[in-house]
């Protein structure tokens, strides 16, 4: 329903259908906006900003400073899309699948990262990359997450002439506070110490390098958390079984914000050796508890994690070994300057930050529409 004041109002409509899976990134993501966007008061003045979300718990973390509407899934079909007038239509990542009927609504994208260009085939890319490009050619203006993410679309699309922005994406864990209960019941477990990761179980995030790597430390386990129901799961799994490593790596699923913050807080180290991410929004995450952190050298995750991170440059066992024992050793040589120098990187990711940039491109977009 729309505010009773909302008439005389900008209206801006994200479209955030991903916001219902909190546990994913980009409805990690579609939250941290629409959030931080409800606590600009002198923005929302003059314009009211929309959200696709029909969850009550949701809405209630947000608060009563947004409006809602709920679309269908039948209205991603052209003859059925939304016919409304908006000020502003904000397609907040490339996978969205609602868009306006009329193409004179003002149009800005979020491109988080092109990954179809190399995990599709055949008709599928082929209708992945004529969907991108339709919404590029409808944009007034596209935002990039990562400089990293810009280049890339660069170098595989013609972009329009329109206004580029690059705006990372802010921290959600604004600081390191837990459950105490949870943190004393965590000393009980007996999986430490261990190297935590986590993220969608899926080929490109090249978990495999880390369990083939943990084999080799002794004394060390791996804890690996996020949604496993896929077949590259699956076969992890049947390995971990195979080789009798079920006491030395765990898989936890998808798991809670507050467990998150547990493992992160009880690691004795951070891992993501991904192949492909437009941020890596996990990396920053790690850095607000001060952890050593050990990256893959590839895409956005050297951009974000800066030069105190330790990166991987292959996925040889032994040479993982290696940067991992050095890594550990030179954070414990210098720990006071890597947990600092980590929670003020972690800090320059700031979503109330992510917001103001963001409304300077909204106010842009209007200002300059006939609309």
């Amino acid at each position: 329903m729309f505010r009773n004041d909302s008439c005389s109002l900008k209206k801006v409509f994200l479209e955030t259908h991903n916001i219902q899976n909190l546990k994913s990134g980009f409805g990690q993501f579609n939250f941290n906006l629409a959030k931080s966007l409800s606590d600009e008061k002198e923005f929302l003045n003059e314009h009211e900003v929309i959200i696709n979300c029909n969850n009550s718990s949701t809405k209630r973390k947000i608060g009563r400073k947004l409006s809602y509407n709920k679309y269908f899934q039948f209205t991603r079909y052209p003859f059925f899309r939304i016919k409304k007038k908006f000020n502003l239509w904000h397609s907040v990542n490339q996978n969205t699948k609602i868009e306006p009927f009329s193409n004179s609504i003002p149009y800005l994208l979020t491109i988080h990262d092109i990954n179809f260009i190399e995990e599709d085939n055949g008709i599928r890319l082929e209708q992945r990359i004529n969907q991108f490009k339709e919404k590029l050619n409808r944009s007034s203006a596209l935002v990039y997450i990562s400089e990293f993410t810009k280049k890339n679309t660069h170098a595989h699309f013609d972009i329009p002439n329109i206004p580029e922005y690059v705006i990372y994406n802010g921290n959600p864990i604004i600081n390191n506070s837990f459950d105490l209960n949870q943190d004393q019941f965590f000393h009980k477990k007996t999986i430490r110490p261990f190297i935590f990761t986590i993220g969608r179980v899926d080929e490109k995030k090249n978990i495999h390098t880390l369990i083939e790597m943990v084999k080799h430390l002794k004394g060390i386990n791996l804890v690996i958390a996020g949604s496993d129901n896929t077949e590259y799961a699956e076969k992890l799994k049947l390995k971990i079984k195979e080789e009798k490593l079920e006491s030395k790596v765990f898989f936890k699923g998808a798991i809670s914000e507050s467990e998150k913050r547990v493992y992160y807080r009880n690691c004795l180290a951070f891992a993501f050796p991904s192949l492909r991410e437009g941020f890596g929004l996990p990396v920053i995450e790690a850095m607000t508890f001060g952890k050593p952190i050990f990256l893959s050298n590839m895409t956005s995750l050297p951009e974000v994690g800066g030069e105190d991170c330790f990166y991987w440059d292959n996925f040889d066992p032994l040479y993982m070994v290696t940067v991992f024992e050095d890594g550990i050793s030179q954070f414990e040589t210098n720990k006071e300057r890597y947990v600092t120098n980590y929670k003020k990187r972690s800090n320059m990711f700031s979503w109330d930050k992510a917001a103001k940039e963001y409304i300077k491109v909204y106010k842009s977009i209007i200002a300059d529409s006939p609309i």
